[in-house]
C-alpha cells in the first residue's frame, strides 16, 4: 500500500468516526428507536452494528496474520467452514448488534468508534509493505464487502464500505446523513 492509500484509508476512518458522531448528535431518542430501512434493527441497533465493523478488525488481522502464513488450501478450508456456519454467524450478528444498540448509549458508542479509529490509524501505520499485502479467503456469504481473497490492505477498507452500505439504512432525519 502506497502513501497515498494509507492517507485514503486514514480520512476514511476519520470521515466515518465524524459522519459516527454527527449521526449520533443529531438524533432524538424518538428516531433512535425508529425502525432502520431494510434491517431488523432499530436506527439505534444499526448504529452499534456500523461500530461493530470497525471492532471486527483487530480480530481479523490477526486472522491475516496466521493464515497469510499458511498454505493457501488452510485458508480455503477455514473460509469454507466459516461459509457452512453462516446460518449461526447471521444469529449472533443480529442478536449481537440487538443487544449492543439496546444496552450501549449512543455516548458510550461514541467513545468506542473514537477508541478503535485511534487504534486502526496506530495499527496502520505500524503495518509493513509486507503485512499489508499478505492475505486470506474469506467467507463470502457472511458478508457482501468479503471478497474470496482480501489483504490486510483490503481489510482496513472493509469497516468503511461497512458503514456507507449501512448508513443509507438509517432512517434518521436527511439534515443528519451529511455529505457522503
Amino acid at each position: 500500500m502506497d502513501r497515498d492509500t494509507r492517507d485514503t484509508v486514514h480520512r476514511e476512518l476519520d470521515d466515518a468516526r465524524a459522519t459516527f458522531h454527527r449521526l449520533v448528535a443529531a438524533a432524538s431518542p424518538a428516531e433512535l428507536r425508529r425502525p432502520s430501512d431494510g434491517t431488523k434493527w432499530t436506527n439505534k441497533q444499526l448504529l452499534f452494528h456500523m461500530l461493530l465493523g470497525y471492532l471486527i478488525i483487530r480480530a481479523l488481522g490477526t486472522l491475516v496474520r496466521v493464515f497469510g502464513r499458511l498454505p493457501d488450501g488452510a485458508g480455503r478450508a477455514f473460509a469454507r467452514l466459516l461459509n457452512a456456519a453462516t446460518t449461526p454467524f447471521d444469529a449472533v450478528n443480529y442478536l449481537g448488534s440487538r443487544l449492543g444498540g439496546s444496552v450501549l448509549g449512543t455516548r458510550r458508542m461514541g467513545i468506542m468508534f473514537d477508541h478503535v479509529v485511534a487504534a486502526l490509524h496506530r495499527r496502520l501505520d505500524a503495518e509493513t509493505d509486507a503485512d499489508l499485502a499478505r492475505g486470506m479467503h474469506y467467507p463470502t456469504r457472511w458478508d457482501p464487502f468479503f471478497a474470496d481473497y482480501m489483504t490486510l490492505a483490503d481489510l482496513y477498507r472493509f469497516p468503511t464500505r461497512h458503514f456507507d452500505f449501512h448508513r443509507r439504512q438509517l432512517t434518521l432525519d436527511a439534515p443528519a446523513r451529511g455529505p457522503r
